[in-house]
């Protein structure tokens, strides 16, 4: 889908420029070249038509293939227990931690980071709120076996929280007390089946794969997914409960993706990519700096400035500078 609308703007962009003064700087010009810009013109569409439709059978053989079909996968209906009933202590504890997202609203920076973190189809958007946590920002273009790898994972795993969404029906924190989400999601999400919640066990797998990517960062990398699940019951999007079942459920499917030849040795690239663009495998062993008073200098030992991107030495430390 990507691929055509680019390829559509590629068309309009292309029209435009042959309805512009490059084609008719004057009237005088246009006449005396009428033939040659005819057959400019001709050419120019029919290269359009051929960009067009080489685009569009790249987008179809470009479809998003999942490492394993939803029926291959574990069922969660048959392995998780029913949300909690309205009149238990396990939802008695759903109710103090709405009332503690409620709370949490009260904070400006927090409140920003869980109406960002609601985002769901724009994965790009999606994947930039690790972007610190990771070290990297994830795209198709920066780390394309990386963005695979997460892309296809997603299309694995995320189906699996529809059957039971749709079973148990649940209604929703902002649906029961009638309230207002601080993210706008209220038309999208009303009478949609809040257990389990599809963003937490999103979030919480993209943890787990990042995690696997880079283990040195598995700390920053959980803190952010935790917060990011959390941002759910902030919203009131989600009560606890559903946050909590989704960790699991996200594990469930992480655990059943290591059984894919395919997503390990998709794996092995996006940890070689990662190692790449973070400097883990220039092999560097030892450099002369040229001027030791510097600050910052490239891995061959000239100096650098502070503007400088790429992989640097800073403070006697390999870094990325983005």
């Amino acid at each position: 889908m990507k691929t055509e609308r680019f390829a559509f703007w590629m068309l309009t962009s292309i029209l435009n420029i042959c309805n512009s003064s490059v084609f008719t700087s004057s009237k005088t010009q246009c006449l005396q070249n009428d033939n040659s810009s005819g057959n400019l013109n001709k050419k120019v569409l029919i290269a359009i038509v051929t960009i067009f439709m080489a685009t569009s059978v790249s987008a179809q053989n470009d479809a998003m293939t999942p490492y394993y079909e939803l029926d291959q996968l574990p069922k969660l209906i048959d392995i998780m227990p029913a949300p909690p009933s309205f009149d238990s202590p396990e939802f008695a504890n759903d109710v103090v931690r709405y009332s503690w997202g409620k709370q949490q609203r009260q904070d400006p920076d927090r409140v920003a980071l869980a109406i960002a973190d609601a985002e769901w189809n724009d994965h790009a958007k999606l994947f930039l709120q690790w972007k610190d946590a990771f070290g990297l920002e994830i795209t198709p273009i920066n780390t394309p076996q990386i963005w695979k790898l997460m892309e296809t994972s997603l299309a694995t795993t995320d189906p699996m929280r529809k059957e039971t969404k749709a079973y148990y029906k649940r209604q929703r924190p902002f649906e029961r007390f009638n309230d207002s989400m601080p993210s706008h999601e209220e038309d999208e999400l009303r009478g949609e089946g809040s257990y389990p919640s599809g963003h937490s066990l999103r979030g919480w797998g993209i943890s787990l794969l990042l995690a696997q990517i880079a283990p040195e960062r598995a700390d920053e990398i959980f803190s952010r997914g935790w917060d990011y699940c959390n941002s759910r019951v902030i919203v009131g999007a989600h009560w606890q409960s559903d946050v909590d079942a989704s960790r699991t459920a996200a594990s469930i499917g992480f655990c059943a993706l290591q059984g894919s030849e395919e997503f390990i040795t998709q794996m092995k690239k996006a940890q070689q990519e990662y190692k790449e663009k973070t400097g883990q495998s220039t092999g560097v062993k030892a450099v002369i700096v040229e001027h030791p008073a510097s600050r910052v200098y490239r891995l061959d030992g000239s100096m650098a400035m502070e503007s400088t991107r790429g992989i640097v030495i800073e403070n006697n430390k390999k870094i990325v500078k983005n």
